[in-house]
């Protein structure tokens, strides 16, 4: 039989890795240590388990750059992107899954294939020589052993940052006679009417009394190792994004454009936006209110926005600490340790940020180990591609010494040559461009052929 190739951690970027591998007919020993040792995040012991929101954000293939991710990686295979798509639920223009469905299918199919081997254990070190090819696939909660272990091999201390949890309703507490249904624009999704998302509006004077709640309530302690870690932009506690001025949320997540609230036929001052977290529709999530208050405070302040007083919670808000390495200085193009080559990182521990992303570099990762073990040379997707810009903004597009987590962007891909159209359709020419040399990387012979 032959070797097989080791995956630490069976998270988002895990799973794909182990996906990828085993498609091509070699075995993976998957090991996780959920089973034996809890995150802080973490509820479950099942795979690719979603942490904090459900949605896997825009799913508009021609002129967002997250849905040419998704488009991506569903022409690679993603079993990530499989799963997604059987276990949507309605979330406008999103992408978004009942999240227990949607980890219980990935870990069925995990479990029932019969190559992979799942131990339960947790990895304190990095990889010994004996394992042969690995990848460390462990996430942005990696367990302190094994990240102290990557901090002495680095010669760097390890970078953080903090990420929060949004709370999720109870759909049934939501008082209707003041909430309403719609999403912004009535645009509709992938598993959606135009009708997906929960508005709870709030006026002016409603809005400004929010903020001041916000700014007076109590907030988690950090401990003293945790004073000094930097938040990520893109996923800022609503309090602290609140002490940026008071009208920072209104032109955030409580935006109320393109919401016509039924009672007064016009856009409200301000929103609280909720979104499907489960397939029977009985759980939505708070959009963008991640958060670091302590849960008294959370549901005082919570039930103070119209349509959630009497609001009852199947989960608070949280925070909790992510790590992730400095990958220009240590990985090499194809995700390897330049000091260990045998080992490959994938997923947000590498320093891209957002559940897709992660994903997509653990369809990388194991399609890159796949090449080395069928004796032949990792050849990255061209950075034309979402998948190779992603990519090569974290092995060396970006600088070093500030390098900070990333969402897949346009920013990071090659500008076009030769003159763009004005306005959104710009969009179309990186897109299709896109599309184009994927189908180049994925089937070269086919290519070379035509």
């Amino acid at each position: 039989m032959t070797d097989p190739i080791h995956i630490v951690g069976g998270g988002l970027a895990g799973s794909e890795a182990a996906w990828q591998v085993v498609s091509a007919g070699i075995p993976v020993i998957l090991h996780e240590m959920r089973g034996v040792r809890p995150t802080e995040a973490h509820k479950g012991d099942g795979f690719a388990e979603l942490v904090c929101s459900n949605s896997f954000r825009s799913d508009d293939k021609d002129y967002n750059a997250v849905g040419l991710l998704h488009e991506e990686m569903r022409r690679a295979g993603s079993l990530i992107l499989q799963a997604a798509d059987k276990h949507a639920v309605p979330a406008g223009s999103a992408l978004a899954v009942d999240r227990d469905a949607f980890s219980d299918e990935i870990t069925r199919i995990l479990n029932e294939h019969p190559l992979v081997e799942i131990r339960r254990e947790e990895v304190t070190g990095l990889p010994p020589a004996e394992w042969g090819r690995t990848i460390v696939a462990t996430g942005p909660l990696t367990a302190p052993s094994l990240a102290e272990a990557i901090r002495a091999e680095s010669g760097e201390e390890a970078l953080a940052f903090f990420d929060a949890i949004a709370p999720i309703v109870y759909k049934d507490s939501i008082d209707f006679s003041v909430a309403w249904m719609q999403s912004r624009y009535d645009k509709a999704g992938p598993a959606g009417t135009g009708s997906d998302y929960i508005n709870c509006p709030l006026n002016r004077e409603q809005y400004e009394a929010f903020i001041a709640a916000l700014l007076a309530g109590e907030t988690v302690d950090f401990k003293d190792w945790e004073k000094d870690t930097p938040y990520f932009e893109g996923c800022l506690p609503i309090e602290v994004m609140a002490s940026r001025g008071v009208l920072t949320l209104r032109y955030g997540p409580m935006k109320g454009v393109g919401l016509d609230d039924p009672r007064t036929g016009r856009w409200p001052y301000a929103v609280v936006q909720l979104r499907q977290d489960n397939a029977l529709g009985t759980l939505y999530n708070m959009v963008g209110f991640q958060t670091k208050l302590k849960h008294a405070a959370q549901v005082e302040i919570f039930r103070t926005i119209p349509g959630l007083e009497k609001a009852e919670f199947a989960r608070l808000g949280g925070l909790h600490r992510n790590i992730f390495i400095n990958s220009p200085r240590l990985l090499d193009g194809t995700l390897r340790l330049k000091s260990r080559p045998h080992v490959r990182f994938a997923g947000q521990v590498t320093g891209c940020e957002g559940y897709v992303e992660s994903a997509a570099v653990g369809l990388l990762a194991g399609r890159f180990a796949v090449a080395e073990h069928a004796g032949l040379e990792p050849v990255a997707p061209p950075q034309t591609t979402a998948m190779g810009a992603l990519l090569a903004h974290i092995t060396g597009g970006a600088e070093a010494e500030s390098f900070q987590p990333m969402n897949v962007n346009f920013g990071l891909f090659p500008v076009p040559e030769g003159k763009l159209p004005k306005g959104r359709d710009r969009k179309l020419v990186y897109t299709a461009r896109a599309l184009a040399d994927l189908e180049g990387w994925l089937n070269p012979a086919a290519v070379a052929a035509e």
